[in-house]
């Protein structure tokens, strides 16, 4: 564990103290802390006992109470200070537990890393069902946690809820014939759909409570401008659109998306067993 001024404690090692300081760059990114902490705090390997007085908070409340901050009014009002005011103690407190933001960032992401427990191979579900239920648990999951699209997570640690997030999904295309790897790269392609568009409909709530502009008359603004370039002729196929072609929702184009994707799988399955 390292001192609040950088300086390498008792039993952290100078390479330790490195990644600190080269994530610092970097705050919101999973596994932009102290690694081998992290690990061991998600693991439930860090919680290290203390002397004095029994501790008044326990890491599981600092973790949702940072995700309660987060969820309402985004990542970066998330402080150890904050934490230490909305639960009713000294900051230095928090330290006990957790030794720093970029830490505890990994507990807030495995936290909320959780997908439906009901879709099941064993439950009647075949793998394309299978699949439907995980991608719209997982979109849910990033609309109610917009502040995980601000996270990098190319390099993910994996704590036990997200391992339970992808056993789930994997277990859902036992018995096809995919390899390893081919399994692993729908479930990223999958991922990488759910992401996109969440971070889409996240930004578009988000530009109206910033601007207090709504939809409807950010694109009435811009009506006439767009009237006279069509009338041009110089977008005919934007032209001929009929009015109501950009009116389906973030769910409508979700479900299009996903279906596309799942269709070619399964054609694919098909090719491969005829």
């Amino acid at each position: 564990m390292s001192s609040r001024n950088g300086e390498t404690t008792p039993g952290q090692t100078p390479r330790a103290t490195s990644r600190r300081r080269s994530a610092e760059a970097v705050p919101a990114a999973s596994g932009g802390g102290d690694i081998d902490v992290s690990l061991a705090l998600l693991w439930g390997m860090g919680e290290q006992a203390t002397r004095g007085r029994k501790p008044t908070i326990t890491l599981d409340a600092i973790v949702t109470s940072a995700v309660e901050i987060a969820d309402a009014e985004g990542l970066e009002a998330v402080s150890m200070r904050r934490l230490a005011s909305e639960l009713g103690v000294g900051t230095m407190s928090l330290y006990r537990h957790v030794p720093g933001k970029s830490e505890l960032l990994d507990l807030m992401i495995d936290h909320v890393n959780t997908l439906p427990t009901e879709p099941s191979p064993r439950r009647g579900l075949d793998w394309r069902k299978h699949l439907e239920e995980c991608a719209h648990g997982s979109y849910r999951n990033y609309v109610s946690h917009a502040w995980l699209l601000q996270v990098d997570q190319s390099r993910p640690l994996l704590g036990p809820q997200a391992l339970a997030g992808l056993e789930l999904f994997l277990s859902g295309l036992e018995g096809l014939a995919l390899s390893g790897q081919q399994k692993m790269m729908v479930i990223m392609s999958i991922d990488a759909l759910v992401t996109g568009l969440a971070r889409q409909e996240v930004q578009s709530t988000r530009a109206e409570q910033r601007t207090g502009v709504s939809d409807e008359e950010f694109w009435t603004a811009q009506s006439p401008v767009l009237e006279r370039a069509m009338s041009t002729g110089a977008y005919p196929v934007l032209a001929r659109l009929p009015m109501d072609a950009f009116a389906a929702t973030w769910e409508d184009t979700f479900e299009l998306c996903l279906t596309a994707l799942l269709d070619g799988l399964e054609r694919r399955l098909a090719l491969h067993v005829s």
